[in-house]
């Protein structure tokens, strides 16, 4: 009787925890609890994380970052995979353009805000993160969830906190544990692992994580007719999923169409 009774609590407990999780999970998917984000004013250190990829997808990311205002995102996380150094070199490329677009615009209204004396210190704060690949070219299924794994445990570190060079340049009022209040990908494989590490920080209530790490995914300007696969993965845990062919409009369900971002 007390085995029929022991094994009767441990069904309803594995069942109370599975529907909790369920719910939990719901709870924090935004396409099925939609959530504004919190107000910011203009020179709140903000942190943009944008996740790069080899060839096409790091050229259409910087694309569309073109008109980006470094008042807006102070602290920029540049996340690429081990051994990466085209869209590492074309991401220092871009800060290096967009200086020289911005150098000598409304330094005082960012000292003030941010309480800095330097300027330059402020607006020019970024990181080049690199982690370990998900899945190389021709790699073996059998060893492939051992990168997956090693990629998303690597993801974690990422978004916790900045690197040491980036928290040397942040405002005091700012807590060494700083997650990213937006995450920006348009599709490479390590964007699976990144925004997958985000919801798990996420579905635990980290401290620190209430109201960061919403996520815009931007599908690849090549895909006409059919998402991507990362497309197809993340098209139900970001807060915005945009396409940019009419055809792939309501795709997964929740595809925006706004028209060709990148030309």
């Amino acid at each position: 009787m007390s085995k029929q009774w022991t094994t009767t609590l441990l069904i309803a407990a594995a069942i109370v925890a599975l529907t909790t999780a369920f719910l939990r999970l719901l709870y924090i998917l935004p396409s099925t609890h939609r959530t504004k984000p919190p107000r910011r004013n203009r020179g709140t250190p903000t942190r943009l994380l944008v996740v790069l990829g080899s060839g096409g997808h790091t050229a259409e990311m910087l694309r569309l970052l073109h008109d980006l205002d470094p008042a807006s995102y102070t602290y920029r996380s540049y996340v690429v995979s081990e051994g990466d150094e085209f869209s590492a070199g074309k991401a220092r490329e871009f800060e290096r353009q967009l200086a020289a677009r911005h150098s000598g615009d409304q330094q005082e209204e960012e000292e003030q805000a941010l309480g800095k004396g330097n300027d330059d210190e402020v607006r020019w704060a970024y990181e080049i993160r690199s982690v370990p690949r998900a899945r190389r070219i021709h790699q073996s299924l059998v060893t492939t969830p051992w990168s997956a794994v090693r990629c998303l445990l690597a993801c974690f570190g990422v978004l916790r906190s900045p690197s040491h060079s980036l928290r040397g340049m942040r405002s005091r009022s700012v807590s060494w544990v700083w997650y990213p209040d937006l995450i920006l990908t348009n599709g490479p494989g390590t964007a699976v692992c990144v925004v997958l590490a985000a919801l798990i920080l996420r579905f635990f209530s980290v401290r620190g994580t209430d109201g960061t790490m919403r996520t815009i995914y931007v599908e690849s300007w090549a895909r006409v007719r059919r998402l991507s696969l990362s497309g197809r993965i993340l098209s139900g845990v970001v807060e915005r999923f945009v396409v940019q062919w009419e055809g792939l409009k309501g795709a997964g369900g929740r595809a925006e169409y706004i028209g060709v971002l990148v030309s």
